[in-house]
């Protein structure tokens, strides 16, 4: 493991930093927090964990641990990890095909990718998802998150539950459904009023109180916790996976480990980037990695489902004063409490109280101004924007970064292709000069190769690349080529102005050979004669 990860650990083991000092009244903030999340993790939980097809408990125990763990070891403190629905989607083939057995051993073999992931430090690439890509990514999380909450709306027992809510389901009518639309109207004003009179407790929290109270009080007859399942049980014990230690279930375990590597990954990196810009941290990218896999990994051999970093929970936290490790501690070790000791108290809560945060964090996450800058941005920036948020209502988060950062790739290549060009004149003793301006890589090599007259050019040319980037493979054919045409035509070619690094491509490819100890440090004016080799300095 590189020192830097092993020093990122031993910091991590800090709870809290200079910005955050452990006050009386910030172990109270962090823990009222932490209980926020944990009463909104329940229903999450159990219900993605009805979407993969497994008990609740399997769900609850994911929450419990992976929340745990990362919230220790995480890249960024406030972030809360559970289990989430992107990757419940995921699982429920793997559990309907060979059981329950098969999805602790996937999820065992999925962490193991995370912790190597992490090791080879690839979470930086994070930092190649542009702008429109994380704009379109927050609002189809919060499409997603409103979506999620309208299977509250319909009657417990009547319908199929979905990643994006519930199915084929009977909707709440008459009475039942105006006290659900009102206790969660409710449940909204108090977090929106309740900041505005004191901070002592945290709004979501006062929220969730208060209607719970309600409606334990006037006696209420709506749907609460206990109505989705129990969520009494015992401690998680160890358990191997009884499944056949042979390749074939190999083979069987891998493609699902990838993809619920790669989901949780991603879903995790984009929360960590979202979350420090909220808190104004930075970095932690491998460090997130390394926590996710050692999450899942010690989920899989306790019985749970696996999971990744849940935006939702996290903004939860982040509004109502999370800063430190201490919330998401406190909001693991409150939801083992609630099933060893409260199940009974938390299966009373209403479920529109929870369904209140939720369209809070919904209104929260949504990035509004998105809206009107869309007429503003460049016209492809806004198409990549609206395409990742339908993107990612339509399939999953990470399938929707994806293809926005292809999109956007595409997007840039085409444009630096088109603005490949050439200035020319001549010197003094006749010979032409080709001032190239542009990125020279593979989208432009063929735009490169027409901008040469080699029947009409004068016996000397020279290549003036002050102005460009040779970049890649595709860029040294081209120089090649054109080389090669001079070449046939009898006529002598010189490259100048080449920085040290596209010495360094030349040499590699082997198509040219270029002097690499000719000004390794400033890279200043050098020309190289294709015909003789010679390669004079400046």
């Amino acid at each position: 493991m590189p020192r830097s990860i092993l020093a990122s650990f031993a910091d991590s083991l800090a709870i809290t930093d200079a910005s955050s000092p452990l006050t009386a009244s910030r172990w109270k903030t962090e823990i009222l927090s932490g209980l926020t999340v944990a009463l909104a993790l329940v229903p999450e939980a159990v219900a993605f964990a009805f979407v993969a097809g497994v008990h609740p408990l399997v769900g609850l125990y994911a929450a419990f641990i992976v929340g745990l763990i990362t919230a220790v070891f995480g890249g960024r403190a406030g972030m809360i990890s559970g289990a989430t629905g992107a990757l419940a989607v995921v699982m429920v083939s793997l559990v309907a095909q060979h059981g329950v057995e098969y999805l602790f051993a996937t999820v065992v073999l999925m962490g193991l990718i995370q912790i190597f992931v992490g090791l080879m430090r690839w979470g930086k690439f994070i930092r190649l998802v542009p702008h429109p890509v994380m704009l379109g990514f927050v609002n189809g999380l919060a499409i997603v998150i409103f979506l999620a909450q309208m299977s509250q709306f319909q009657v417990p027992g009547t319908a199929e539950v979905t990643s994006h809510g519930m199915s084929g389901g009977e909707w709440l009518t008459g009475l039942p459904l105006f006290l659900m639309l009102s206790l969660v109207a409710l449940t909204m004003a108090i977090i929106w009023v309740w900041p505005k009179i004191t901070n002592a407790i945290p709004a979501p929290l006062a929220g969730i109180g208060i209607v719970a109270g309600i409606v334990l009080i006037f006696g209420l007859d709506v749907p609460r916790v206990g109505d989705m399942a129990s969520i009494q049980g015992g401690l998680p014990s160890f358990h191997i996976p009884i499944v056949p230690l042979t390749w074939e279930t190999f083979e069987i375990i891998l493609p699902y480990a990838l993809i619920l590597a790669a989901i949780g990954l991603i879903e995790s990196l984009l929360t960590l980037n979202l979350v420090g810009e909220m808190t104004g941290k930075r970095g932690g990218a491998s460090q997130e990695c390394l926590a996710q896999g050692a999450a899942n990994t010690i989920t899989g051999f306790f019985g749970g489902m696996g999971g990744c970093a849940m935006i939702g929970q996290s903004m939860i936290n982040v509004k109502s004063g999370g800063r430190t490790r201490i919330a998401g501690i406190a909001a693991a070790l409150f939801l083992l409490a609630f099933i060893l000791f409260a199940s009974g108290l938390i299966e009373q809560i209403p479920l529109a109280a929870l369904v209140g945060v939720m369209f809070m964090v919904v209104i929260g996450t949504f990035a509004w101004n998105s809206l009107t800058i869309l007429r503003k941005v460049p016209r492809m920036d806004a198409f990549v924007t609206i395409l990742v948020t339908i993107v990612t209502v339509a399939t999953d988060l990470a399938t929707a970064v994806v293809v926005g950062v292809i999109v956007s790739a595409l997007a840039y290549s085409w444009n630096n292709a088109t603005r490949i060009r050439a200035r020319t004149h001549e010197t003094p003793e006749g010979a032409k000069v080709y001032e190239i301006r542009g990125p020279l890589f593979f989208g432009s090599s063929e735009g490169f190769a027409e901008l040469f007259n080699v029947a009409d050019d004068p016996s000397l040319v020279i290549v003036d690349f002050a102005d460009s980037r040779v970049v890649d493979q595709s860029a040294l054919q081209a120089i090649e080529a054109v080389a090669l045409k001079y070449e046939a035509a009898g006529k002598s070619i010189q490259l100048r102005h080449l920085s040290q690094d596209c010495h360094q491509l030349l040499s590699k490819a082997g198509h040219l050979m270029v002097d690499s100890d000719d000004d390794p440090d400033y890279a200043l004016a050098v020309d190289y004669d294709v015909r003789t080799g010679i390669l004079g300095g400046h």
